[in-house]
């Protein structure tokens, strides 16, 4: 397929991480992509800082919020451990998660990652990146998503980089993405690489040989809405960088999340897919999918986020929630069934209308 002609850039730019320091482990120092991750980091005035050991040795306050702050504006090269190498199932999205990191530099009030990993929120990107990449074909036609499903076969087995973290916001020091993206397009099987992002710099990802073999997905809020979304890109220009991927041969996707039932929900979300698909019109041969996730929270998460943002007019309270057991025993607060069915009738309406192309893959 011939990608289309470019759009002209916009004149705005897309914002860029840079964090103050980056903490180089030991272990990490004998691989290449740590060194070259070091070296991008120096060459931007980053402070680079070589551990004598392994631990993640940070002197961070008293002061949560000062611990956090500090915490945020940490990158850590890290060795993933061999539990890495064993990829775990991560329905409804993928067959399997291919963690190229773990943590995110946003400063997200609804934080899905708040409560689910240990310790002070230090950004871990991993140096061995080629023995995570090593470990994927040993689960080709694996899994139960896409792999098993009649609706999703087309998208060959599965694979998802953005679990636990934001790749494209970790790009211009890692490179980790593009590694994943050039692997995935240069290996010659049914399978497919999968991230989602709320930044929107992704000049480095237009020109590799991706072979149609990576989904991007814009991860999206109204406006409205969006102001729980601090250090990440505009909406807009998500949508831009989307239609950019697209041009580039990409398939791409809209990952509605979280939706939140607020005051005036129904005009923004879709005020939201009326810019979408204004932002996506006109594009030949179009491949987009859309997939919808509704607000949800666990106490501990709960209890995290508002030490993180205390005073945060993000409503998790009892009002319209009702406590929904996971497989695995604990709970997390989701809407009621009535606001569910009242959010799900309207997206999936809407979408119908406004985006007749595009494929919802799930609601939950």
């Amino acid at each position: 397929m011939t990608p289309a002609r470019p759009d002209p850039a916009p004149r705005e730019s897309a914002r860029e991480w840079l964090p103050r320091r980056v903490l180089l482990t030991r272990s990490a120092r004998d691989w290449p992509h740590a060194r070259a991750i070091a070296g991008r980091a120096a060459a931007r005035g980053v402070e680079v800082i070589e551990l004598a050991n392994d631990r993640l040795s940070l002197d961070l306050p008293d002061d949560p919020r000062r611990a956090y702050a500090a915490a945020k504006a940490t990158l850590a090269v890290v060795v993933a451990p061999p539990s890495k190498r064993k990829f775990q199932p991560i329905a409804p999205s993928a067959d399997w998660r291919v963690d190229l990191a773990e943590g995110c530099p946003a400063h997200c009030g609804y934080c899905y990652l708040a409560g689910s990993l240990k310790g002070p929120p230090i950004t871990r990107v991993y140096a061995n990146l080629d023995e995570i990449l090593a470990a994927v074909p040993a689960y080709l036609g694996q899994g139960t998503i896409t792999s098993r499903s009649t609706a999703r076969a087309h998208e060959g087995t599965t694979f998802e980089a953005s679990c636990y973290t934001d790749p494209l916001a970790l790009e211009p020091l890692t490179g980790s993405l593009s590694t994943a993206i050039t692997w995935f397009g240069s290996w010659q099987a049914d399978a497919q690489l999968r991230f989602t992002s709320k930044f929107a710099d992704v000049t480095p990802l237009l020109g590799l040989a991706h072979n149609g073999r990576t989904r991007m997905r814009a991860s999206l809020n109204p406006r409205a809405f969006a102001r729980f979304e601090g250090g990440t890109s505009p909406v807009a220009e998500r949508l831009r960088a989307l239609r950019q991927m697209a041009q580039a041969g990409y398939p791409i996707g809209l990952t509605i999340a979280p939706i939140i039932a607020a005051d005036g929900w129904r005009e923004a979300y879709a005020t939201l897919i009326d810019d979408a698909a204004t932002a996506l019109a006109d594009l030949p041969a179009l491949d987009l999918t859309v997939e919808l996730i509704t607000h949800r929270y666990n106490p501990g998460s709960k209890a995290v986020l508002e030490s993180w943002y205390p005073g945060s007019s993000l409503d998790m309270g009892m009002d319209r929630r009702t406590i929904k057991r996971t497989k695995f025993g604990s709970e997390k607060l989701v809407y009621d069934a009535a606001t569910m069915r009242e959010l799900r009738s309207f997206f999936e309406e809407k979408i119908a209308a406004a985006l007749p192309l595009a494929r919802v893959l799930y609601w939950t």
